[in-house]
C-alpha cells in the first residue's frame, strides 16, 4: 500500500495535489510520501516484535536526509556500505551504535571513520578485510565487532544483476569454510565476533530462497557455537521485493516473512538484524514527468517525456517494469493505445516501456512512474549535461523541497579549468 491515490480524478500525494507540487517546482521530479515510509518500516519492526531485534534501513536505495531523518526518529538503525552513507547516517543523528557496515570493498579509511566515530559492528566479507580492520583496529586502540558475511550458495531467482548469495557472487566466504575463517577472526586481538551475515539478493517475491539459506545459517550458528564462538546476533540482510507490477506480483508480507524467520531462527536465542531498502522507500515515492511531445513513428506512437534514463536508469539498466499513469485521470471509458514511453537523452536505451497501454496523451500532461522511491535518484546522474532532479517530500497536506535542483551554472562551475588553459580563454 502507498499513499498516492487519486481522488476526484486528480493523483494526490498524501493529501497534496501532485499537480500543485510540479506547478511549483517543474518537472521531472521524485516525491516521498512519509506516511508511507514510516508504514512500510513499521511493518517490519511489528514482523519482528516476537524476537530480540533491529530493522537497519539499507541506505543505498535512498540516502536523502530527510529519508534517514524519518526513519531514525522512527526507531530505524541504518546499513551503510561506503563512507558517504556512513557519514550521511551520523549526519541524520543516527548513533553509531545503529549503524551496520556493510560492503565487500571498505577501505582502511572508511574503517577508520567509522570506529573513530562509532559502530554496531561491520559485516566482513573476506579474510584480507578481516586483517586489515584488526590492523586499524589495534592502531586505534579499539575492538572492532564483527559479524562474517556467508554465502550460502542459494539462488535467490531474481535479476542476475542482484543476486548476491550463488557462489559465483562477489559476496562472502564460502559457507563450507565459515568454521575455518570464524577460527582466524577468533586469533585476532582488534576483533570481537559477534554474529553470522548472510544475504542472497534484492527484490525476491517468494520466501523459499531466504528460507533455504537461513536454515543453513542456523546450521552454521550450532557448529561456530560448539567451536566456542559467541552468536549472539543474526544479520538477515534485505531482499524482500516490492510489486512493481501490480497485476503479475504478489510478494510475501513482512508479516509472513516474520513468522517464517521466527519459525527457522527463533529457537537460536539471537537478536535479528535485518536490512530492507527496497520495500520501505520504493513504493514510498513516485517519479513525475511532463510530455513534451507525442510523435507518431513507424508503425508505433512515442510519448517523449522530459525525464530520462539519467533521472531513472532502472529500465535501462535492469530492463525494468514501473507502473506509470497520469497525474489527471481520463475520463471512464477512455480507450488505451500503445506508446514507447522514453526520454530526450540520444540513446536508444532512453526507454522506459515499450508499447504500453496507455490513455491518449498530449503534450503538457503530467505522468508518474510509480514505484520510483528506492534505487532512482541515488542513482541519476548528469549524462548530457542534465541537473539533478528535485527531491520533494510530503507530511500531509505539506510539501518541501528537500534536494534542489541545482543551475545550469552551478553544475558548471563545478568543473575546474587548469592554468595552461586560462591564457588561452575563449572569448
Amino acid at each position: 500500500m502507498d499513499h498516492f491515490l487519486y481522488r476526484d480524478g486528480a493523483l494526490f500525494a498524501e493529501d497534496v495535489p501532485v499537480a500543485e507540487i510540479a506547478a511549483a517546482v517543474g518537472t521531472p521530479f521524485y516525491v516521498y510520501s512519509t506516511a508511507t515510509l514510516l508504514r512500510h518500516f513499521q511493518a517490519f519492526d511489528e514482523a519482528l516484535e516476537e524476537m530480540d531485534h533491529l530493522v537497519c534501513y539499507a541506505m543505498k536505495a535512498n540516502s536523502n536526509q530527510a529519508v534517514l531523518r524519518t526513519l531514525a526518529q522512527a526507531g530505524a538503525g541504518m546499513d551503510v556500505v561506503s563512507e558517504g552513507e556512513y557519514r550521511r547516517a551520523r549526519a541524520a543523528g543516527v548513533s553509531g551504535d545503529k549503524i551496520v557496515f556493510s560492503g565487500v570493498g571498505k577501505t582502511d579509511r572508511e574503517i577508520r571513520v567509522a570506529l573513530e566515530g562509532g559502530i554496531r559492528q561491520f559485516n566482513v566479507e573476506s579474510e584480507p578485510e578481516m586483517e586489515v580492520l584488526n590492523a586499524v583496529a589495534l592502531e586505534l586502540g579499539k575492538v572492532a565487532p564483527i559479524t562474517i558475511r556467508v554465502n550460502p550458495d542459494v539462488d535467490a531467482k531474481t535479476h542476475e544483476k542482484i543476486a548476491t548469495g550463488k557462489s559465483e557472487n562477489k559476496f562472502g566466504i564460502p559457507i563450507a569454510r565459515a568454521r575455518e575463517v570464524y577460527a582466524m577472526a577468533a586469533g585476532l586481538t582488534g576483533l570481537k565476533i559477534v554474529g553470522i551475515d548472510v544475504h542472497i539478493g534484492s527484490q525476491l517475491v517468494d520466501l523459499a530462497p531466504f528460507e533455504q539459506a537461513y536454515r543453513k545459517v542456523a546450521e552454521l550458528t550450532e557448529q561456530l557455537r560448539a567451536d566456542g564462538h559467541t552468536i549472539s546476533r543474526l544479520d538477515l540482510g534485505g531482499g524482500l521485493g516490492i510489486p512493481y507490477e501490480r497485476s503479475n506480483e504478489a510478494p510475501p508480507l513482512p508479516s509472513q516473512y516474520g513468522a517464517m524467520v521466527q519459525r527457522v531462527l527463533g529457537h537460536l536465542g539471537c537478536e535479528i538484524e535485518i536490512e530492507p531498502g527496497r520495500l520501505i522507500a520504493g513504493n514510498a515515492g513516485l517519479l513525475v514527468s511532463e510530455v513534451i511531445y507525442v510523435k507518431s513513428g513507424e508503425g508505433r506512437d512515442f510519448l517523449i517525456l522530459d525525464a530520462a534514463m539519467n533521472d531513472l536508469i532502472r529500465p535501462a539498466m535492469y530492463e525494468a517494469y514501473h507502473e506509470i499513469v497520469p497525474v489527471i485521470e481520463a475520463a471512464a471509458g477512455s480507450e488505451k493505445q500503445p506508446y514507447d514511453i522514453v526520454g530526450p537523452v540520444c540513446e536508444t536505451g532512453d526507454t522506459f516501456a515499450k508499447q504500453r497501454d496507455m490513455v491518449p496523451l498530449v503534450a503538457g500532461d503530467l505522468v508518474a512512474f510509480r514505484s520510483a522511491g528506492a534505487y532512482g535518484a541515488v542513482m541519476a546522474s548528469e549524462y548530457n549535461s542534465r541537473p539533478l532532479i528535485p527531491e520533494v517530500m510530503v507530511h500531509g497536506d505539506q510539501f518541501a523541497v528537500i534536494r534542489a535542483r541545482p543551475t545550469f551554472d552551478e553544475m558548471i562551475n563545478r568543473d575546474t579549468i587548469p592554468e595552461w588553459l586560462e591564457a588561452h580563454s575563449v572569448p
